[in-house]
C-alpha cells in the first residue's frame, strides 16, 4: 500500500505569549516570558504562587455567553483555537467532505476547574445531591474533540488522546496516520489544557515538581540552568489542520509545511521520573526518524520536551547526544518551555506549531532565562540561550514526554512538490 504524504495546511494558537499563531510566533522569536503572579485564584497560601496564563482573555470576545457557560476553560481555549485554524486554512462545506474531515483532539486533564467546583459546592452544602447538569460535559476530557466537530459540522474519525504531557503530540501521530492511510482527507488535531486551579497547583506542588521561584516569576522556567528547580505551569490550546497532499493541492490550500514521521515509545520506569539514560527519549527519537525515513543529519532543530526539571533535562540531553552523535552539536536545540511555561496536555502541539513555523521562516526560538552553565550538561551544544537564531531548517523534530512514562516525537519538514 503506498502511503499517502501529509501537510499542514491550517494552525490556531492560543498561548501564554499570543492569542493568534502570529502573536504566538512573535513572542517566541523575541524571547517573551508568559510567567506571572496567577490572577484566576489566590495563591497567596501555595508554595508556587505564578504560572504561564493566557493574557488578555475573554472567552465572551469568541463565544456566546450561552454557550460558554456549558464548557470549561480547557473546552473554550480548544473551539477559539480551531475557529482560526479553520479559517486559516480556507475550510468550508463547499471544499471538502464533511464526512472526510476528523477531529482528533487531545488533554491530559480536561475539566479540572469545573471538576473542582462541582465538589467544593458539594461539600459545602447539606449532603443533598445538587450538581450542575453540564458537571459530566463539561469535565470530560473528549468533550474538547465532540464540540469542535459538532461546531463545524465534521463527521469523519473524532476521539480523543490522553498520555499526560505527551498527549497532543500523540494526538498529532494519530491524525497523521488515519490520513496516510486513507481514512480521512483531512484531521483538525492538537490539544488544550487549562488546570491553573487551587487543584492543579496544589497537586503539582504536592510532587515538588513545581519552580517555587515566586521572587522572580519571569525568569522562574529555566531549562538547561543549573539553579532550575521545576517547571512553570502554562495553560493554553494548539490546533493544526492536517491535510492529504493531494486533497490540498486540489483545493488550492497553503501549505506550512510536511509531517515526516512520528514515534511513541514508553519509559517502563517510573510514575513522574524519566529513565535517568533517557532510554524511552532514546527510543522515540529513532522510531520517528525511522518513521520519517531520514538521519540524525537531516535535523536542524529540535524543540526539546525541556521542562525545567533537574532530572528530566538531563535524561533528555543525554537522549540526544546517543541518538545524534556528532550531528548533535550542529543541530540547534531549545525549550520554548523557557517562554510559555509547561501547557502540559497541550504542550506537545504548541511546540510543534514552533517547529512548524521554524521551518517556515528559517529562525530557531531562543531557550531564555539561563543564568549559569549546569556542569552535567555538554557545554558544546547550542541550546539558543537568549536569542532567536536564523538558519536553514529543512526539519526539525518535536519531543514531548509525558508521567507514566510516555514518549512521544513528531517530526516536520520543509514542503517540497
Amino acid at each position: 500500500m503506498q502511503l499517502k504524504r501529509v501537510v499542514v495546511t491550517g494552525i490556531g494558537a492560543l498561548t501564554p505569549i499570543g492569542n493568534s499563531l502570529q502573536e504566538y510566533w512573535n513572542g517566541l522569536i523575541n524571547g517573551v516570558s508568559g510567567a506571572d503572579f496567577i490572577t484566576q485564584f489566590d495563591a497567596s497560601k501555595f508554595k508556587t504562587r505564578f504560572a504561564c496564563e493566557l493574557k488578555n482573555f475573554d472567552p465572551l470576545n469568541f463565544l456566546d455567553r450561552k454557550e460558554a457557560r456549558k464548557i470549561d476553560r480547557f473546552t473554550q481555549t480548544a473551539l477559539i483555537s480551531s475557529d482560526q485554524a479553520v479559517i486559516d486554512a480556507g475550510i468550508n462545506k463547499d471544499n471538502v467532505n464533511v464526512d472526510r474531515v476528523g477531529v482528533v483532539f487531545a488533554s491530559g486533564i480536561g475539566g479540572l476547574i469545573t471538576f473542582q467546583e462541582e465538589v467544593v459546592n458539594f461539600a459545602k452544602g447539606d449532603g443533598t445531591p445538587r450538581f450542575n447538569p453540564f458537571f459530566i460535559p463539561k469535565m470530560i476530557l473528549d468533550i474538547a474533540a465532540g464540540h469542535i466537530s459538532m461546531r463545524h459540522g465534521f463527521r469523519g474519525p473524532n476521539f480523543a488522546v490522553v498520555s499526560a504531557c505527551a498527549s497532543s503530540t500523540n494526538a498529532i501521530m494519530d491524525a497523521f496516520n488515519l490520513i496516510r492511510l486513507g481514512k480521512a482527507d483531512i484531521i483538525l488535531t492538537g490539544g488544550a489544557e487549562s488546570v491553573i486551579s487551587e487543584a492543579g497547583v496544589g497537586g503539582f506542588n504536592a510532587m515538588k515538581a513545581l519552580s517555587e521561584r515566586n521572587d522572580d516569576p519571569k525568569s522562574a522556567s529555566r531549562p538547561y540552568d543549573k539553579d532550575r528547580d521545576g517547571f512553570v505551569m502554562g495553560e493554553g490550546s494548539g490546533v493544526l489542520v492536517v491535510e492529504e497532499l493531494e486533497h490540498a493541492l486540489r483545493r488550492g490550500a497553503k501549505i506550512y509545511c510536511e509531517i515526516a514521521g512520528c514515534g511513541a515509545t514508553a519509559d517502563a520506569h517510573h510514575i513522574t521520573a524519566p529513565h535517568p539514560e533517557g532510554l524511552g527519549a532514546k527510543n522515540v527519537m529513532n522510531v520517528a526518524l525511522e518513521d520519517a525515513g531520514m538521519k540524525p543529519e537531516d535535523i536542524d532543530y529540535i524543540n526539546t520536551h525541556g521542562t525545567s526539571t533537574p532530572l528530566g533535562d538531563i535524561a533528555e540531553v543525554k537522549a540526544i547526544t546517543d541518538v545524534f552523535g556528532e550531528q548533535a552539536y550542529k543541530v540547534n536545540i531549545s525549550s520554548t518551555k523557557s517562554m510559555t511555561g509547561h501547557c502540559l496536555g497541550a504542550a506537545g502541539v504548541v511546540e510543534a506549531i514552533a517547529c512548524i513555523m521554524s521551518v517556515v521562516h528559517d529562525i530557531v526560538p531562543p531557550t531564555i532565562n539561563h543564568f549559569t552553565d549546569d556542569p552535567e550538561l555538554d557545554s558544546r551544544l547550542n541550546f539558543t540561550f537568549e536569542k532567536a537564531q536564523q538558519r536553514t531548517v529543512r526539519a526539525a523534530l518535536s519531543n514531548t514526554f509525558g508521567f507514566g512514562g510516555h514518549n512521544a516525537c513528531v517530526i516536520v519538514k520543509k514542503y517540497k512538490a
